[in-house]
């Protein structure tokens, strides 16, 4: 798997949201720490419920946008990372 632009990400994000970069960056990060904690199954897959990864960011004291901004901008994430084919939904 090839590793991601973490600028191009962001500016991606910005520019279709019109999010200011540097709360784009802060979501990014708050939701990498989440999928990171996320126990994979006996398949050895994680599923992330996405209502359940926004609810954790929006608890993020740090978090100073709205949830459909939260929203917004992790529908982009992985609309840029399955453009660039590194995800995927499961049915």
């Amino acid at each position: 798997m090839s590793k991601v632009n973490e600028q191009e990400l962001i500016q991606y994000i910005a520019s279709k949201s019109n999010v200011d970069p540097k709360w784009v960056g802060v979501v990014l990060n708050h939701a990498q720490k989440f999928i990171n904690s996320a126990k994979p199954n006996a398949r050895g897959e994680v599923d992330i419920d996405s209502d359940d990864l926004v609810d954790y960011v929006m608890s993020r004291p740090d978090v100073k946008l709205n949830e459909l901004q939260v929203e917004t901008i992790l529908d982009l994430e992985m609309d840029y990372l399955m453009d660039k084919g590194l995800a995927g939904y499961e049915d």
